[in-house]
């Protein structure tokens, strides 16, 4: 696997140019249906944002890597096993390598990853150019479209039987089917909006004429009986549908999956979150987002904002992560939750979808904060630098260490959207208005604004660096306001325009808002003071994890008792993410004497950037650089 991934990392980093969802500004030219109320801000469109080298892009070629080693016959292999079509030259069943974990034969969610990396191969191929991923989502969606065809079912498409979808409507036991048609359908949109594949369009509305006649005769009682089952945001991708074609057989079928005993809570400012499963809650308030935007339905943007609210102060660990084995729990006791099983990155992966609306609403610096906390804490440090494989959980537990996925028997859900999540990091670095460009995260990238016939390069090493700096290249001046994040965790900024100072007199959570006529080579600096302070649980004062700026830190354990520095090493363990031991060792250095006032008593810098070392001789680092070993994040406090 080594050798496959340093390949293809080449190949990638030569071919590179230096969302799941629709989101407001883009594809405007590919809807029929528009939105029905002003955004704050718009989205730029991936391929008009470029990342340069930084540890976001060293993960987006390590993932760009592992997916291009996929073959696509694989992926594909499933589908024509459902279908019964198989010719030589494709490898026939007997002689097909097949994919094991959550994409075996015998398992109901087999076809969920191709779903995802037809998502996956779009992005990356907005975010890089490189032709390399259209062509490997051409062959999928076209191999896709010969098993519709060879199924002759009125449109359906999956790699298990109709059946499946028959024993849910009748309430019997099955995982998720609706689940895993939902990644086919958010797949095969993101096909023809990134790669202007119509055929996958074709395909897609072939899908939904079927789901149509399969559920339109349906009485409610079934429907409600049917959508207790996961459905993941089947209702969203209706909702997109609805949005390209303007048929309203699709707005019909996204009202259908509307759960009324989760949504319904929310009209009341509701928290009846504890026990319910998050990551199938948090897909249901993605498309009340989707609904607010296209219909203007105000009580689906006031839910979404509330539940947003909700999850992100009180179900939010200090990673911006949630959920304890998958589940919400009484946020009254969230120090009783720091288990091994907290944090299902899919989860996060939602969430993050779901702020990039809220934001487009309002442009709040709340909610970019928020989506800094959980990229660079969660999703960042989901993989792993010297394999490029993907956790499930980000375990909060003292003494856990990340379990990592294989590259053959896995193919968990976290795989899926770990697919995806590292193939858009560029979404929402920068936004705009008419008028305005926002500068939301400090990653080095160079965003084009078209509209504008500007270019802003930002390069910076941030966070090891609390500096950033903004070029500007236009060939004719240019009029607009750039609206700079001054985040909650920052001292007072210090911001330059060409060597001079500029005075700032807001406060933190806000924007710095310069208005200036803008000329060729421009040059913008800011400083971004950052501290260290510590975030206790809310429910606990004596359980704090540490912070410098708004990275979460992570006291470095060792590997003692560790078999193997993580298990992806032994393929019968693909599902080991849910029940592994992690047989933590008695005695571990995490009680700390506690010193507020004077935290740099309690840490002590060392000659490595963003390194300290505790008073009792633990490394402490980001938690995105800590990988096979042992670590704490939430530590104990004694007064």
């Amino acid at each position: 696997m080594k050798k496959i991934i340093t390949t293809f990392y080449l190949l990638a980093t030569v071919m590179a140019s230096s969302a799941q969802s629709i989101y407001p500004g883009q594809f405007t030219n590919k809807l029929s249906k528009p939105l029905e109320k002003p955004m704050s801000a718009y989205s730029f469109q991936l391929k008009d944002v470029r990342l340069l080298p930084s540890r976001f892009r060293d993960n987006m070629l390590r993932d760009s890597a592992w997916m291009c080693s996929i073959d696509t016959k694989r992926l594909l292999h499933s589908f024509r096993t459902n279908a019964g079509v198989f010719t030589e030259r494709e490898g026939g069943y007997t002689t097909m390598k097949k994919l094991g974990g959550w994409e075996s034969l015998d398992c109901d969610l087999r076809g969920h990853t191709t779903g995802h990396l037809l998502s996956a191969y779009a992005l990356m191929y907005a975010s890089t150019g490189s032709e390399i991923f259209k062509l490997k989502g051409d062959s999928l969606v076209a191999g896709l479209a010969g098993v519709q065809q060879a199924l002759h079912a009125g449109g359906y498409l999956s790699a298990f039987p109709e059946g499946l979808i028959d024993r849910n409507i009748d309430g019997q036991g099955v995982w998720a089917p609706w689940y895993t048609l939902h990644k086919l359908y958010s797949g095969l949109i993101d096909q023809y909006l990134y790669c202007d594949n119509n055929q996958a369009l074709v395909i897609v509305k072939g899908m939904g004429d079927w789901a149509y006649n399969k559920l339109q005769p349906l009485s409610d009682e079934t429907r409600r009986k049917m959508i207790r089952n996961e459905f993941g945001g089947m209702n969203e991708s209706f909702y997109n549908l609805y949005a390209i074609t303007g048929d309203e057989r699709y707005h019909w079928l996204a009202e259908f999956f509307y759960h009324n005993e989760m949504i319904d809570p929310l009209n009341e400012s509701k928290d009846e979150l504890a026990h319910k499963h998050a990551n199938t809650f948090i897909p249901k308030v993605i498309a009340e987002a989707r609904n607010y935007e296209l219909n203007g339905i105000l009580d689906s943007r006031k839910k979404a904002e509330y539940f947003w609210e909700n999850v992100t102060h009180g179900h939010s660990f200090v990673t911006g992560s949630n959920s304890d084995k998958e589940k919400f729990f009484d946020h009254s006791h969230l120090s009783d939750h720091l288990s091994g099983y907290t944090g299902e990155t899919c989860c996060t992966y939602n969430m993050l979808k779901l702020s990039r609306h809220l934001f487009c609403w309002s442009a709040q610096p709340e909610v970019a904060d928020y989506y800094e906390r959980a990229l660079y804490n969660h999703i960042l440090g989901q993989q792993d630098p010297a394999t490029g494989m993907v956790v499930y959980f980000l375990p909060m537990e003292t003494g856990a260490f990340k379990v990592y996925s294989t590259p053959e028997n896995s193919f968990w859900c976290c795989v899926g959207t770990g697919f995806e999540s590292h193939a858009k990091y560029a979404e929402a670095i920068y936004y705009h208005s008419a008028d305005a460009l926002f500068v939301n995260l400090f990653i080095p990238s160079e965003v084009n604004w078209k509209e504008k016939a500007v270019k802003v390069r930002q390069e910076t090493s941030f966070p090891a660096d609390d500096r950033t700096t903004l070029l500007i290249s236009t060939e004719k001046q240019s009029k607009f306001d750039l609206k700079l994040r001054y985040p909650s965790w920052s001292g007072k900024p210090i911001v330059k325009i060409n060597g001079r100072r500029v005075k700032v007199s807001i406060k933190p959570n806000s924007y710095i808002t310069i208005e200036r006529t803008w000329k060729n080579d421009d040059r913008v600096e800011v400083c971004y003071p950052m501290s260290l302070h510590l975030e206790t649980t809310p429910d606990n004062a004596s359980r704090a994890a540490f912070m410098y700026g708004p990275l979460v830190l992570a006291g470095e354990l060792g590997t003692e008792g560790m078999t193997t520095p993580a298990p992806y090493s032994d393929p019968s363990k693909y599902n080991d993410y849910y029940t592994y031991d992690y047989q933590i060792p008695a005695g571990l250095p995490v009680n700390l004497d506690v010193d507020v006032h004077h935290l740099h008593k309690m840490l002590t810098p060392t000659d490595r950037p963003l390194r300290w070392i505790t008073n009792t001789g633990v490394t402490v680092a980001p938690l995105y650089d800590v990988h096979r070993q042992r670590y704490v994040v939430y530590w104990n406090l004694i007064k």
